[in-house]
């Protein structure tokens, strides 16, 4: 079996993962933070280390603004939600995740004022045109940092400066980057950075998180969620202090203990390595496929400007067909379809139909890689 659909769900984890979170069950299995007992503590410690790991990979200053959430949908709807209010003007892109356009699109029905700035056919921005909407009046700039649809990277450094200069925050949906791409919030000026734990990071389902910069007033972002925290138990009101505010209720202990093995095994063989192995599978992907007739290959040309995600078509074929005869006669396992993101897909030109992705990981291999062209070269033959 290939395993290409990294961009959902990264596959097999790395064991390290497995043996954290069977780990965190059997030996450290208390409530972090609700009691004073040992495996209260034990898993308390546990929390800590995944938040110190994602601290180092991110180049965060404080390992307790690492706010850790459900997935990275949880923790771009705790900014959007928590900050913006009726009148606030919002800047995002042509090529975002429903993950923030939906948010985004119930908050412009609320009264705050959204501008989406247009992308390029490959998924690219022009920052000239995001510096034009880019303006005093703006209060959050919304950017995805690659999609999930043409791998396509966007200038996250450059927007971030934009923001700034405008008096505005960045928010960065780090979804397909997290453990892909080298990210230092404090070096490239992230202010917020939302995470999801199962896909680059290599870690389990259910976790993921916002890294808030130090740059961040976090009086000003109300919590998506109140209630207890195990801490200022005496008050009936949220704590102010981070993580606390923003994490209510008991936490996804053995998943946080997956995350941080996860990152860990990341950093132990170095993001820059990971991307220089996805860097070299991506070129060998799209030349592979751009060379087989009637296959248009979406995003940019230069695997050093997109991650490892690849869409393309097949002439009128449709995208169920070929991923179905992918998955049952090649044993090449994509996705297809819209991928949850319609504002990607109208900036490509691929709207309605959507489009098969091959999405390349860590764990994927040169030779899975040129099995899965092989397959599609066959399925247009016949």
């Amino acid at each position: 079996m290939i395993y290409l659909d990294h961009a959902a769900t990264s596959w097999p984890k790395p064991p390290a993962v497995l043996r954290a979170m069977v780990d965190f069950c059997e030996h450290a299995g208390g409530n972090p933070g609700r009691s004073g007992h040992r495996l209260s503590l034990a898993a308390a410690r546990i929390v800590y280390d995944a938040r110190e790991s994602l601290a180092e990979l991110f180049g965060a200053s404080d390992p307790l603004r690492i706010i850790f959430t459900a997935n990275a949908t949880h923790a771009i709807n705790l900014v959007l939600q928590g900050l913006l209010h009726a009148g606030d003007g919002v800047v995002t892109t042509g090529m975002e995740h429903n993950a923030v356009m939906r948010p985004l699109r119930a908050l412009e029905a609320r009264g705050v004022r959204l501008t989406v700035i247009p992308c390029a056919a490959d998924g690219s921005l022009d920052v000239a045109q995001a510096a034009a909407v880019i303006t005093p009046a703006t209060r959050l700039v919304v950017l995805n940092h690659a999609s999930n649809v043409a791998g396509t990277i966007l200038p996250a450094a450059q927007v971030a400066r934009l923001a700034h200069q405008a008096g505005a925050w960045l928010l960065l949906d780090a979804a397909q980057t997290a453990g892909v791409l080298p990210i230092d919030v404090r070096a490239m000026g992230i202010d917020l950075l939302a995470f999801t734990g199962h896909k680059g990071l290599q870690g389990p389902p259910g976790t993921g998180g916002l890294v808030i910069n130090d740059t961040v007033d976090t009086s000003q972002i109300e919590p998506l969620v109140r209630g207890g925290t195990g801490s200022r138990s005496e008050h009936e009101t949220q704590p102010e202090a981070c993580p606390d505010k923003f994490e209510s209720g008991t936490p996804n202990g053995a998943g946080i203990a997956g995350l941080g093995a996860g990152v860990r095994w990341l950093l132990d063989r170095g993001v820059e390595a990971i991307r220089d192995h996805e860097r070299e599978l991506t070129r060998v992907l799209i030349e592979g496929l751009s060379a087989i007739p009637h296959v248009t290959v979406y995003g940019a040309a230069d695997a050093s400007h997109r991650t490892a995600t690849v869409s393309f078509d097949v002439g009128q074929r449709t995208v169920s067909e070929i991923g179905l005869r992918l998955d049952d006669e090649f044993d090449v396992l994509c996705r297809v379809g819209l991928h949850c993101a319609p504002a990607a897909h109208r900036s490509l030109g691929t709207f309605p139909q959507g489009t098969v992705r091959f999405a390349a990981g860590a764990s994927t291999t040169l030779n899975d890689i040129h099995a899965a062209i092989a397959a599609v070269r066959q399925l247009v033959g016949s």
